[in-house]
């Protein structure tokens, strides 16, 4: 009888174990080959011939030679220019150290003694290769160039538009505002025209004036008014006579016209008889009976003036 143990893995749980260990080597395998390995060109050196110097010495005894050993700084490499697009960067290679040959002959006696300089330079390290920037890239940097452009274009046209609309509307106003100014000033010198004119006429019509009432006042000729010009200061009592009712019935009604002739002062100076009543009597009272009132002056061009005044008078007989 066969004993079950509990510990050792499933077959299917080491299968799918094994799966994913193949799968990642795979995985491994395709992107060590897909890793471009960079290649690093190694430039030939350049061999300096010897330097042979020769010392003049009066010496006679053999001097040790001399090895002089020249080392040259190495040149730095410049440093790559940033780009856009990403970059696989070489690995460094490690610098050569310069490699010094010594080269030691031994003198003969009598002869001068020679020393041989051999010098060679470090490996400068290769420059990385830049990529080229991709062309839709720059074909969207020129578009947005062009956009720009064209923006601050119509921004441009814009103000200058506007501009010009600003100039032509300040323009329109001044001239409108000039044509107001010119019609005020017509205006204004029309009124002054108009005032000047009156002006004149009222100072020609005042002189006419002054001259009228002077000469009103210095003439004593009679000017000629009507009832309605005249103006009691105190009337006289019209009535109808006891003695011109015998030629006359009662209710009966006459019309008496006189013309008075009235001073300065408002007197009257003088009564005759323009329209008789028919009755004799009655126009011999009418003419008595008037003479007791009184005008106010009759005036010309504001001053007193005599007047003659005609003055009709009505009776009824009682």
């Amino acid at each position: 009888m066969s004993s079950t143990s509990f510990n050792v893995p499933s077959l299917k749980l080491t299968s799918t174990v094994m799966g994913c260990v193949v799968a990642i080597h795979l995985m491994t395998a395709i992107v060590l080959v897909m890793v471009k390995t960079p290649v690093t060109t190694i430039k030939p050196l350049k061999i300096t011939p010897p330097i042979e110097i020769q010392l003049v010495s009066e010496v006679t005894t053999i001097a040790e030679p001399v090895t002089a050993v020249a080392e040259v700084e190495p040149i730095k490499a410049p440093k790559p220019q940033s780009v856009s697009v990403a970059e696989e960067k070489p690995e460094p290679k490690k610098a050569v150290q310069p490699v010094v040959k010594k080269e030691t002959a031994k003198p003969k006696v009598g002869t001068k003694p020679t020393t041989t300089i051999n010098t060679t330079t470090k490996i400068v390290k290769d420059k990385p290769v830049i990529k080229q920037p991709i062309r839709s890239q720059e074909s969207d940097a020129a578009a947005q160039e062009s956009a720009l452009a064209a923006d601050n274009e119509r921004k441009i046209l814009a103000a200058q538009a506007e501009k010009a609309t600003q100039q032509a509307h300040a323009k329109a106003m001044r001239e409108s505002q000039a044509v107001a100014d010119a019609k005020a000033k017509a205006d204004r010198e029309a009124q002054a025209e108009s005032d000047a004119k009156a002006a004149r006429e009222a100072a020609q019509a005042a002189a006419r004036e002054k001259a009228n009432q002077q000469a009103a006042a210095a003439s004593n000729t009679p000017v000629n008014f009507t009832a309605t010009n005249a103006n009691w200061a105190s009337a006289p009592n019209f009535s109808f006579p006891a003695r011109a009712r015998r030629a006359a019935k009662s209710g009966e009604t006459f019309r008496v016209v006189l013309i008075l002739q009235v001073n300065k002062q408002g007197g009257i100076d003088n009564v005759s008889l323009a329209q008789s009543s028919g009755n004799a009597a009655l126009d011999r009272e009418a003419q008595q009976q008037v003479r007791s009132g009184k005008f106010k002056p009759f005036t010309k061009h504001g001053v007193p003036v005599v007047g003659n005044v005609t003055l009709p008078i009505s009776y009824a007989v009682p």
